[in-house]
């Protein structure tokens, strides 16, 4: 057997797992793998980005919506650094993620060289796992369990990080996948007496309730939800993560949870006697003030990462298992059973919210365009089948409670970490994961402009993405804080934007900007025919708030409507 670089075994050991597009950006410590990476463009899609959290994030939205890991590389010490933020939001939202970052030699290791930081010892809290390679042989396993772990049992991102002799010596090249690591158990095995003891809960329960989260859409358990949830009759609610696991337009479907969610699912939560949440980790997002949540029921939880159970709140029952074996197995155990008076409790409170908050938001009153009529506008035209990459901020929980989800896999949000910057680069790894899709970034104006030199990106790729800017030239969600709980002191948060178009149109990106609600439809309808990247700015009323709204430290049953 002829001998190969370790740089070159990076490459075959991708090749081996099946990856076909990187996202990455050279630099020193990582030039052999470059050089090796030269010889295999056939075989690999390199996407040039223009800085390495653009990177991550582009290689979190194609893990996300081609359910395969993303791959990113970038160099040693700033370049490694710049990946921190992507991990931490991967790490929190599960998202499979292999980075590979250069390093100095070994033995300059500890010597503050140039370019050195210890990424390990940085990056240990916000991967799955870590590992630093200083021999040329050992490269093919590292990165053989990289990829085992980042996409088995809850998923997550791992690091390998790769010395510049491993990458320079010699060793015989040999592939084996891994499929199983001492004392790592990712697959849990499933305790049948748990999912008898849920099934006795729900069949007896006269307010029982399933909340869902991304768990659902990870463990592809969208069939076996709605077979559950068919057959037991209880209504359904979701997180962020969750939307697009159940149907929106299903007869028990009640809504989306947490701080800015619909108000029925929220007070609802404190009246239910059984509640069953799958695939979610009960956030403060959801749960408010956590000492006063759901205190009257009974809960039972199912997840694959046995860390989140009794984490937040008690359980009833704790269920450590797949979601789509758990969901399977209960659905035979559980009764064919209506709550048709229960769900017309939801549907009343529902009611409350569409008089108070959903009519004026979709149908204002004035003149000013609002970010819900556009976002609303903007469903009924794709008819929710859309990729919807949403940065952080208003416009992002507008889009939550305004699309209207109906396919897998077409939300793709940062959720836990709630990282300003996420959208652009993410759509760009969302489209090349799904080029059969329509991908559709709905970003603020102040998260645009935390990577908005990604531009270049689409610009080189010919990546055909529609950005769609919600323009209210304030940093929207802290302005909102700061009406309501600092007297409307705006510290800081109105924003003195450039020209968004001429700007792209400098990235050769066809753009148009709008401000009046004539132009809307027809502005939208030309944003998605067009067959190339398209950026829509639409000029938002500036004081728009997001209601309902959870106060931070508030019980859901104070959710307020205005």
């Amino acid at each position: 057997m002829s001998q190969i670089t370790g740089s070159e075994a990076v490459i075959k050991s991708l090749v081996a797992e099946g990856v076909h597009t990187i996202f990455g950006y050279p630099g020193g410590a990582i030039m052999p793998i470059y050089d090796a990476l030269y010889d295999y463009k056939e075989q690999v899609n390199h996407i040039l980005v223009r800085h390495e959290q653009g990177a991550i994030h582009a290689a979190q939205g194609f893990a996300r919506t081609s359910e395969t890991c993303g791959v990113c590389f970038a160099t040693s010490g700033p370049g490694a650094t710049n990946l921190i933020t992507g991990l931490a939001d991967a790490m929190i939202d599960s998202t499979p993620v292999v980075c590979i970052t250069g390093q100095v030699a070994s033995h300059l290791l500890g010597t503050d060289a140039f370019q050195e930081t210890d990424v390990i010892g940085i990056s240990m809290p916000v991967t799955k796992w870590n590992v630093q390679v200083k021999r040329a042989e050992d490269i093919p396993a590292a990165l053989a369990k990289a990829f085992f772990i980042a996409r088995s049992g809850r998923p997550g991102p791992v690091l390998v990080d790769i010395t510049k002799d491993a990458q320079f010596g010699m060793m015989d090249f040999n592939y084996e996948a891994c499929k199983d690591i001492r004392s790592y158990f990712p697959n849990p095995v499933m305790d049948a007496t748990k999912i008898d003891d849920a099934a006795a809960l729900l069949n007896t329960a006269k307010k029982p309730y399933i909340l869902i989260g991304q768990g659902i859409t990870l463990a592809n358990a969208e069939q076996e939800l709605l077979e559950f949830a068919e057959k037991s009759g209880i209504p359904v609610a979701s997180t962020l993560l969750g939307l697009g696991a159940f149907p929106p337009n299903h007869p028990q479907y009640v809504g989306y949870l947490g701080m800015h969610g619909n108000y029925a699912p929220n007070i609802k939560t404190n009246e239910c006697d059984v509640l069953i949440a799958v695939g979610m980790r009960f956030d403060d997002r959801v749960t408010g003030d956590v000492s006063r949540y759901a205190k009257q029921a009974k809960i039972i939880h199912i997840d694959i990462d046995f860390a989140e159970l009794n984490k937040i709140v008690t359980n009833e029952v704790s269920i450590h298992a797949d979601a789509k074996e758990a969901l399977a197995l209960l659905t035979t155990k559980v009764e064919k059973r209506t709550h048709e008076s229960w769900i017309q409790e939801f549907r009343d409170a529902e009611k409350l919210e569409v008089e108070a908050v959903i009519e004026d938001a979709i149908h204002p009153k004035h003149d000013r365009l609002q970010m819900a009529e556009v976002v609303n506008m903007l469903s009924e035209k794709t008819e929710g089948q859309a990729i919807i990459v949403t940065d952080v901020g208003q416009h992002q929980m507008v889009t939550s409670r305004y699309y209207q989800y109906k396919a897998h896999n077409t939300n793709v949000t940062s959720g836990g970490l709630g990282t300003m910057g996420f959208a652009l680069p993410a759509a760009i790894g969302a489209k090349l994961g799904n080029p059969s899709k329509t991908v559709v970034a709905i970003i603020g104006d102040g998260g645009f402009q935390m990577t908005i030199q990604e531009l270049g990106t689409i610009l080189q790729f010919k990546i055909d993405i529609k950005i769609l800017i919600l323009n209210n030239n304030f940093l929207g969600m802290v302005r909102q804080w700061q009406e309501l709980f600092f007297e409307k002191r705006y510290s800081f948060t109105d924003i003195v934007n450039p020209n968004f178009t001429q700007i792209a149109k400098g990235y050769d990106i066809e753009a148009k900007k709008i401000d009046q609600r004539v132009e809307l439809s027809e502005a939208l309808d030309t944003m998605l025919s067009s067959k190339a990247a398209y950026l829509l700015e639409v000029v938002v009323e500036q004081e728009e708030n997001v209601f309902p709204m959870v106060a931070t430290g508030a019980s859901v049953s104070e959710i307020r409507l205005n």
